[in-house]
């Protein structure tokens, strides 16, 4: 019977990783259509964004096999609890892409960002996606210390977040009210990605030490 449920958790975790991988290439095509103009990549963004849910439901079924088959160990039902979390956390992120890519196709062939404010979203759009490879490395290898890293990538997303803002905001914003929501919008959808991929990697570090990383940060801080 152990046996069964190891191979089930780790049919779980393979899903996970499928999941993760799905999100960051749904993210990809997204920032590809926004940047370039690409109607073709926004379209593949919303295609992967459909499997996305199939994937999605898979992942509850485990969920609920694993916590019905027999009582977990505690390591294991931590994963199991900490795996019923992520999933929700990569749906969100799954569907942040897809508001990106919906206006990206929205406003084709019109460009969604302006020439002043490309190298700003290329930016966040790359910060993102380093998270989110972070992620998918701690899914793979779990470690608390690495996965805390994301963080410090975050603190960059939110600062160029407040730039976009405080640039479409500005009494000498050139475009039009239109561009300007578009902008925030699209601007508050990569932020809150990268707030997904802190809480991520917030669940890896309990799935690993058992902590909160604020405990496991205090922790560290004292034995140094």
């Amino acid at each position: 019977m152990r046996t069964a449920y190891r191979e089930h958790l780790e049919a779980y975790a393979s899903d996970l990783r499928v999941m993760s991988e799905t999100v960051r290439a749904i993210m990809s095509n997204a920032t590809t259509a926004l940047l370039e103009t690409s109607l073709d990549n926004a379209e593949e963004a919303l295609s992967l964004a459909d499997s996305l849910k199939e994937i999605r439901e898979r992942c509850e079924h485990r969920s609920m096999e694993l916590l019905a088959l027999q009582n977990p160990v505690a390591s294991e039902l931590r994963q199991v609890i900490t795996s019923i979390h992520i999933v929700e956390d990569f749906n969100r992120m799954g569907a942040l892409a897809k508001h990106i890519a919906n206006t990206a196709r929205l406003r084709h062939p019109r460009e969604v960002v302006p020439a002043d404010l490309r190298d700003t979203v290329a930016d966040v759009a790359k910060l993102v996606d380093e998270m989110a490879e972070l992620i998918d490395d701690q899914l793979i290898s779990p470690d608390a210390d690495l996965a805390l890293e994301v963080n410090r990538v975050d603190d960059q997303v939110d600062a160029l977040h407040r730039f976009i803002l405080s640039t479409v905001t500005a009494n000498d914003w050139e475009e039009s009210n239109r561009a300007a929501v578009d902008l925030a919008l699209v601007g508050r959808f990569y932020e809150r990605y990268a707030d997904h991929c802190v809480n991520v990697a917030s669940r890896i570090v309990f799935l690993v030490t058992g902590q909160s990383p604020e405990d496991y940060a205090d922790q560290k801080t004292i034995q140094i």
